[in-house]
């Protein structure tokens, strides 16, 4: 990072605390009387769909995030700017959203792409908090590094095998690739069933970091904002065997729609390369449905296990007596395809690889409710702000979804804006609208889904002549962007 923007940094840091914005009053914060301000538990779940039984997946078994979905506020409509972990993280935590030439890849670095900005953990530091980042919060450990008050932590291979002989295909693939061979599987398989002790994975290890953070931390005499970063359900799905033995093979079904929408571009889809570099995965052509079931038997499994690692941090959360005095926020960076439209992974303007779960619970506030209206990721920190009462910065480009957890009902945005490479796409109460531009600004692609009559997109109607007026009325809510439809 450049030395001016250091110094920019620093200023924004040392200014924004006082001067970003007047401080809204907070109405349910229960720690008003102690004279502390609210801890904050801050947890981000890598890959994670809402694949949850909050979310109405009643075969999936994940009863901790059950469990702070019964004590807080779930938001059902809950979408990530970007589809890709890098970028999808830098713009939550700077509260800034991409465009062509911010926040584009996995590689993004919020110090990189957005300079001087006042992040979310730099605001809550320069406000009296001790920030911590343990496991995946940013790509890179090291990005925003200034803005924690300890060292980030994060496991030092965070997808390990644990049977030998996966772990030797692994090395064996990694060593022909360092030797400069064309070698089409970089990694090793993209799933492992091992009957060994949980303590033995870095998300369980991650806990038992974060819960010693929380006793230290939860004894000081200024709150902390402790972030936690799983990395299951991210490929590859190793996790113990108990965990796949909560599935039944014969009960977990393939994609409904494991076919290329009608009328979809080829700009909309993708070869989905993250998951063919995993050994046994074809280079080319779709997974067996062999292959697919084991895929997607995996992926719950390894919502299961975070799920679990979860419920131990609430444990402690609830044994330190911490509970009530601590907002507790947990989000998956980006939705995941499981098979549908023939995709894997993330990486496109679908509902799937952009619908993410995002669930709140905070002091005073009135917990089992649902939240149905449009929220999207930058909402979250201004929302944590006002939860803590701090004042919010005047860069935020989103909005506080705090009275939709006193209110749930309350009218709310017109639209939630994502985007992919070229393409912007924007989610209204009924409809899904992507259109693809070039260095220009000329549309070269669009794709439209009505989600009340086909909520698996499954039919492109962009090309339909009835529906020409409506597609114009959507690409100029995508051009005049998020100021004009948010507020």
């Amino acid at each position: 990072m450049k030395q001016s923007d250091i110094s920019r940094r620093g200023f924004i840091k040392t200014v924004g605390a006082g001067a970003a914005s007047m401080s809204l009053p907070f109405l349910f914060n229960a720690c008003k009387t102690s004279g502390k301000k609210p801890n904050v538990l801050f947890i981000a779940v890598d890959d994670l769909r809402p694949q949850l039984n909050c979310y109405g997946h009643s075969q999936m078994i994940s009863p901790n995030i059950d469990r702070i979905a019964a004590d807080g506020v779930l938001f059902k409509r809950s979408y990530c700017q970007v589809a890709v972990c890098g970028a999808s993280r830098a713009s939550l935590m700077t509260g800034i959203r991409p465009n062509r030439d911010r926040f584009l890849t996995y590689y993004t670095r919020a110090d990189e792409d957005a300079p001087g900005s006042l992040t979310l953990v730099d605001h809550f530091k320069a406000n009296g908090y001790n920030t911590i980042s343990n496991g995946k919060i940013y790509h890179h450990m090291d990005d925003d590094q200034d803005a924690w008050t300890v060292e980030p932590w994060r496991f030092n291979g965070e997808h390990k095998y644990m049977l030998a002989e996966n772990t030797e295909i692994h090395k064996r693939n990694k060593n022909r690739q360092g030797e400069g061979l064309d070698v089409p599987n970089k990694r090793g398989p993209a799933f492992e069933t091992a009957d060994v002790p949980e303590d033995q994975y870095p998300d369980y290890q991650l806990v038992e970091k974060s819960i010693a953070d929380m006793k230290r931390f939860g004894k000081s005499e200024n709150p902390f904002f402790l972030s936690v970063g799983f990395t299951r359900p991210h490929l590859p799905f190793n996790v113990p065997k108990k965990y796949w033995d909560l599935y039944e093979r014969d009960e977990i079904d393939l994609a409904d729609n494991p076919f290329r929408p009608k009328g979809a571009p080829d700009i909309a889809l993708h070869k989905w390369g993250e998951l063919r570099a995993y050994d046994g995965v074809p280079v080319d052509g779709p997974v067996s449905d062999e292959m697919a079931k084991s895929l997607i038997h995996g992926y719950y499994a390894s919502v299961s296990f975070a799920d679990a690692q979860i419920g131990r941090l609430l444990d402690a959360l609830e044994e330190q007596g911490l509970k009530d005095d601590t907002v507790i926020v947990l989000w998956g960076d980006h939705g995941w395809q499981l098979g549908e439209h023939g995709l894997w992974c993330k990486h496109c303007n679908f509902e799937t690889s952009l619908h993410s779960p995002l669930i709140v619970s905070a002091p005073g506030v009135k917990g089992g409710k649902t939240v149905n209206a449009l929220t999207e990721f930058v909402d979250i920190y201004p929302s944590l702000c006002e939860l803590s009462d701090l004042p919010l910065p005047k860069h935020l480009e989103g909005k506080s979804f705090v009275p939709l957890m006193k209110s749930p009902e309350k009218p709310w945005k017109k639209a939630a804006f994502s985007r992919w490479e070229t393409g912007d796409s924007i989610r209204t109460d009924r409809y899904r609208y992507t259109e693809w531009t070039d260095d220009d600004g000329k549309r070269v692609n669009r794709m439209l889904y009505d989600h009340q009559l086909d909520p698996m997109e499954n039919v492109n109607i962009a090309e339909l002549p009835e529906n020409q007026e409506l597609v114009a009325q959507l690409s100029k809510m995508v051009r005049d962007g998020w100021q004009a439809v948010v507020n």
